[in-house]
């Protein structure tokens, strides 16, 4: 069991990184010194290094923290059936880049920097390896095997997070057409009976509906 002293501590080093991260992401990763960090963290900077080794241990695990938040929240808006699935398309690129826009603007920021390259390397494998659980999550509530949600979600997430850095709505949006397009082929192919009770058809999934 974990002691109180060990659950104040987990609770601090928790508010550290996210004000760290917060505080990166609306500041600028490069205009943003240590003891504004540690101002933003309301704490001084030697007690920083009483739950991190120095700055770049903070930057390294604030990333992976936040973003790793980030992933649980759009999972939990996973959608519920086949009816439910298109609403959740039309909405998640909307709610990612008013949401967490500025979060994935900085994770990019971090990872391909050469300093933290390696990390970002182990961050986006553990990534491969969460969004193919969660496609297999889905696969009952969609009749769609887990094998071919895999990838679809791989291009949902681009689409979401190329859109959170740049507002790009044409890629968005094609990437979204394609990607309704290949969901109703499969679940014409595996789930016909949702099909036939949503009365969804292609040629009506050509609308978004930001949030």
């Amino acid at each position: 069991m974990r002691t109180v002293n060990e659950e104040a501590r987990r609770a601090k080093t928790i508010d550290i990184m996210e004000k760290c991260y917060d505080c990166y992401a609306e500041n600028g990763f490069t205009s943003v010194g240590v003891k504004a960090i540690a101002d933003a963290c309301d704490c001084s900077v030697p007690n920083l290094y009483q739950y991190f080794d120095n700055l770049d241990d903070l930057i390294v695990k604030s990333t992976e923290y936040c973003m790793g938040k980030v992933e649980d929240e759009f999972m939990a808006k996973a959608p519920t059936d086949v009816e439910d699935l298109w609403r959740f398309i039309d909405e998640i690129p909307y709610w990612t880049a008013k949401k967490h826009g500025k979060k994935y603007r900085l994770m990019y920021q971090v990872y391909t920097h050469p300093k933290y390259r390696q990390y970002g390397q182990k961050f986006f494998k553990g990534v491969d390896e969460r969004y193919t659980e969660y496609a297999k999550s889905l696969e009952p509530k969609l009749g769609i095997p887990y094998e071919k949600l895999t990838p679809l979600i791989f291009i949902l997430i681009r689409a979401c997070v190329h859109y959170a850095l740049f507002e790009d709505e044409f890629y968005m949006k094609s990437q979204i057409e394609t990607l309704k397009e290949t969901l109703e082929l499969f679940v014409m192919k595996y789930n016909p009976k949702a099909r036939s009770g949503t009365g969804v058809c292609v040629g009506n999934l050509s609308s978004s509906n930001p949030i």
